[in-house]
């Protein structure tokens, strides 16, 4: 089950990255550069987040086993979460400068960032087809 687990977190980077591709190359084709930029930033916004998260949830994993393995060390923190913080607010402004000054669609960039819930679904789907019932 583990090893299901981490193949489908591995595919969801690919799934957002088609979706993405997808994404830019139709609304390039229906509504224009601006729109079809707007969408590439906003997936690429969402690769990063997903990015983000994933260097978090590894984070806490990691400190709870080590608190699982030595429960009575003494461990001074190692973080507070402010460099991720610090790291996603970047992001948001740089995407929003990116957006506000080049002229890309904003409410493109909007549905461009929902690529990753998308490639959750399309994952989640992947599985229920693909599940092995033996």
């Amino acid at each position: 089950m583990q090893a299901q687990f981490e193949a489908g977190i591995a595919r969801l980077p690919r799934w957002i990255l088609l979706l993405g591709a997808i994404g830019t190359v139709v609304s390039l084709s229906f509504l224009g550069v601006a729109a079809a930029g707007g969408f590439l930033t906003g997936a690429i916004a969402a690769y990063a987040n997903l990015r983000l998260i994933e260097r978090v949830v590894n984070g806490v994993a990691r400190a709870a086993g080590r608190i699982v393995a030595e429960p009575d060390a003494d461990r001074p923190g190692t973080g507070t979460g402010v460099w991720v913080l610090i790291q996603l607010t970047g992001l948001v402004a740089v995407a929003f400068v990116i957006i506000k000054y080049s002229g890309f669609n904003l409410a493109a960039a909007f549905c461009g960032f929902l690529v990753c819930p998308a490639a959750a679904v399309l994952e989640i789907v992947y599985e229920l087809v693909t599940y092995d019932h033996s």
